[in-house]
């Protein structure tokens, strides 16, 4: 039997594990903080079912290297690392499931609406698992990478320092660290993983305040069984109207773990693309049927935990880690006694890091990737302000003059926010390479999509709608689009035939 675990195994359990709670943790800390969300329904329902899509993929992922090392008869072969992907899990949180609780005020039917969501995106994932290799062979790398730049920036990089400062001797101490290591790229004392310091160091600070939030261990250890639970179908109505940010979110995983393969064959481990990628949509499914709202993806660092000597066995031990745990109250425990602010610089340094890697890989192109940031910064003003409005018990009826027209103009750039980054930052991309039939053919998608609300919806709750052709805010906006459209060809042969 080949060799399974080696020494490397500890370090890079320790690092995909506490990933993985880090989610959770964020999920929890919006959720719960921010919207006012239950905190039992999050540790009995939610956090039970995301972890156990998480076990099935690593425990899948396991088996994968346990068969390339009987397949190669070789004992150095290094398990794909499958964990919740990052910019979904704080992206859902803030756009669906606060949004749908601050609206409905019933907290099981936002658990259904992100089931219901969860499933959409599974679905998505299955058929882009047979296509995902042509997405991203004719979609411009500006508008996939500019999109999740943008989430990187201003959801994963402003959100989470606002916890920081919340709590800044245990945020700033923190994050301290996380500058130091990973910005600073300098070696921490003894080799101690710079996570873990942060994350120690920080939640020590914390119960050594005198003055701090108190957290509330509701949690009790039992059997949290994940089960499927057709309640989702009750949240479907709803969920409908977020498919701006369900399309976006599961083409980007895809893509994601198209990329995350190819580093791997690169390493020396050849996963077959289509396998991992039907993993990591099955698994997501799987989740969302049984009352998760987080959806899993491989992670982009097979190549470090390979160079830290990983095997298997780390996958193997996270999975588990993470499911059983999650069932039992184990997971969700942790989760409720890690205060935000010890791993909120975490996530600020991931959102760098996605933010970077957009400009890095599209040097060429900043401009496409600087203009898909725009709708993403939208967004976080769009959150704020209703978060705002709401607190004060205001609404739109109290808005008149500019107030009310820039209020307009922020929740329609704010309203399906990642598909309109990919459609801009592909549309300027397209320009810049003077390619017409792509500029054409992405210009005519925001034009349809425009009219029916999945772009640029003008309800202020972002859902879709029938068109109306009539001249209105939202034909308006697909006109403009159209004009530019026609404008920009006609310039663009005007200038090839001036040569």
């Amino acid at each position: 039997m080949k060799r399974i675990f080696a020494r490397g195994d500890f370090n890079a359990f320790f690092g995909l594990m506490l990933d993985n709670v880090t989610n959770l943790v964020v999920l929890t800390g919006i959720l719960t903080g921010v919207f006012g969300y239950p905190l039992k329904i999050i540790m009995t329902r939610m956090i039970p079912a995301t972890a156990l899509g998480v076990m099935i993929g690593d425990l899948v992922y396991t088996y994968m290297a346990y068969r390339l090392m009987k397949k190669e008869g070789r004992d150095d072969v290094t398990a794909m690392p499958l964990g919740l992907d990052t910019p979904s899990t704080v992206g859902i949180t803030l756009t669906v499931l606060g949004p749908v609780y601050l609206q409905t005020k019933d907290p099981y039917l936002t658990l259904y609406v992100g089931m219901s969501v969860l499933i959409i995106m599974g679905i998505i994932k299955v058929i882009l698992s047979f296509l995902g290799e042509y997405v991203q062979k004719y979609f411009p790398e500006a508008g996939l990478l500019g999109s999740i730049g943008g989430i990187g920036l201003a959801l994963l990089g402003f959100y989470p320092m606002l916890d920081v400062f919340k709590l800044p001797i245990v945020g700033i101490v923190a994050l301290g660290i996380i500058v130091y290591a990973f910005f600073a790229r300098k070696q921490m004392p003894f080799n101690i993983p710079p996570v873990f310091a942060a994350v120690t160091l920080g939640t020590i600070l914390f119960y050594l305040l005198p003055a701090r939030e108190t957290i509330t261990a509701t949690t009790t250890f039992g059997f949290f069984i994940p089960h499927p639970d057709y309640s989702f179908v009750k949240g479907m109505r709803l969920a409908i109207n977020y498919l701006p940010v369900a399309i976006p979110f599961g083409i980007l995983t895809i893509v994601g773990g198209i990329n995350v393969n190819e580093s791997a064959r690169l390493a020396g481990d050849n996963y077959k693309t289509r396998n991992i990628l039907l993993t990591e949509a099955i698994a997501t499914l799987i989740a969302g049927f049984c009352g998760g709202v987080a959806q899993s993806t491989p992670y982009i660092g097979h190549p470090a935990y390979k160079r830290m000597g990983a095997r298997a066995g780390y996958t193997l031990a996270t999975g588990l880690f993470i499911g059983i745990g999650g069932m039992l109250g184990i997971v969700g425990g942790i989760v409720n006694i890690i205060p935000v602010a010890a791993v909120a610089p975490i996530l600020i340094f991931i959102g760098f890091e996605i933010a970077e890697q957009s400009y890095v890989v599209c040097k060429d192109e900043i401009p496409a990737v600087l203009f898909a940031f725009i709708p993403s910064i939208a967004n976080l003003v769009q959150v704020q302000v209703n978060t705002f409005m709401g607190f004060f018990g205001k609404s739109v009826a109290d808005l008149s003059g500019d107030i009310l027209a820039t209020y307009k103009a922020i929740t329609v750039l704010g309203n399906g926010f990642i598909l309109t980054a990919m459609l801009w930052g592909s549309m300027v991309s397209f320009l810049i390479r003077k390619n017409i039939k792509g500029f054409i053919f992405t210009n005519t998608i925001m034009i349809v999509f425009t009219l029916f609300g999945l772009i640029h919806s003008i309800n202020p709750n972002g859902s879709i709608y029938i068109p109306k052709f009539e001249i209105n805010y939202s034909t308006s906006i697909a006109i403009g689009y159209l004009i530019f459209t026609v404008l920009s060809v006609l310039m663009i042969k005007w200038d090839k035939s001036d040569r």
